[in-house]
């Protein structure tokens, strides 16, 4: 047995102090994800890794930083991806899950192995303390800011951003919002010109074309295709009502109201989840019948056959125009 309060992850010294034997320091229950430091594993659940590997992938690089934690010194603090994850702020795949931590100009970067160590300035960056898993970390502008010398796609930036951003709320006219965003567009504004910081003009350009409204990295993908076609800027996070007697049909993920089209994307938990499943095709069957037309689509239209996305979007605007 372990003392309860060592927690999941913990230092060799921190056990030791708690009188901890080495031999049991060297049990095969306890991974060694970092020189001096040990883990208790909790089974993984299965189904996650088979139908959402990016979503596996994000656990296993928070669960290897929160490993690492318990070696931080007070200088370090998280930074970068390692941050982003963290805050929630969507990624595309990363090349790998060890941990980032930066440290202020002159201390000494870690050299532990499999920690990506990096030097900043206190005029470029906000560290603060996460209000849920209680390690310091850059805050949600900044880190969005440090993205700006990792992220390469223009779109991905603009997402990461547009999550910073969201408000979530209810849907449904309710009028209740279920918490503040990360940070404000103007705490990002002043994150970008905060000084000299690899980036920076990508950054510019994209706190441009950030909005509140979007709910996931491929929806704000998908926004930003079909305006970089030429085509009008669908509104986001739409509250659809049936005219004839008031009623709350759904949400929408873009829309353009005028002419009653709906675009819905549909990740992986729409297929693999039945009660998200039926909720679907409830709702789209209440939507053909308020007159809606409902354009639905998929990963692989987003990040593969892009110019059929644009496409179908482009024909539906024609013939509800004519």
């Amino acid at each position: 047995m372990l003392p309860d309060d060592l927690g999941d992850a913990f230092s060799v010294r921190a056990a030791l102090a708690a009188g901890v034997t080495p031999s049991r320091l060297r049990g095969a229950d306890l991974a060694r994800p970092f020189h001096a430091s040990r883990a208790m594993r909790p089974a993984r659940d299965a189904s996650a890794e088979l139908f959402n590997p990016a979503e596996q992938q994000r656990l296993q690089a928070q669960e290897r930083a929160m490993d690492y934690s318990v070696l931080m010194s007070p200088h370090q603090f998280f930074s970068h991806e390692t941050a982003a994850i963290m805050w929630g702020i969507p990624l595309p795949w990363l090349r790998d899950t060890d941990p980032h931590l930066s440290v202020f100009q002159p201390a000494r970067l870690p050299r532990t192995r499999g920690i990506h160590g990096h030097e900043t300035k206190e005029s470029l960056c906000e560290v603060v303390l996460h209000p849920t898993l209680g390690v310091m970390l850059t805050s949600p502008a900044t880190t969005w800011a440090m993205l700006g010398a990792v992220l390469r796609d223009e779109y991905d930036l603009v997402a990461a951003g547009d999550a910073v951003i969201r408000i979530p709320r209810m849907p449904g006219g309710f009028d209740k919002d279920l918490g503040p965003a990360l940070a404000p567009l103007a705490s990002l504004r002043t994150a970008v010109e905060s000084g000299r910081r690899v980036g920076r003009p990508a950054l510019r350009l994209a706190l441009d074309r950030l909005r509140t409204g979007s709910s996931s990295r491929p929806e704000s993908w998908c926004r930003l295709l079909i305006v970089d076609a030429g085509l009008p800027e669908p509104e986001l996070d739409f509250d659809v009502y049936d005219d004839r007697n008031g009623v709350f049909i759904g949400c929408v993920d873009l829309a353009y109201p005028e002419l009653r089209i709906a675009i819905e994307y549909e990740g992986d938990q729409h297929r693999t989840n039945p009660a998200q499943w039926q909720r679907d095709i409830e709702k789209h069957d209440q939507l053909a019948a308020a007159g809606w037309r409902v354009i639905r689509v998929s990963r692989d239209h987003v990040f593969g056959s892009r110019r059929d996305l644009v496409a179908r979007v482009a024909r539906a605007l024609r013939e509800r125009s004519a």
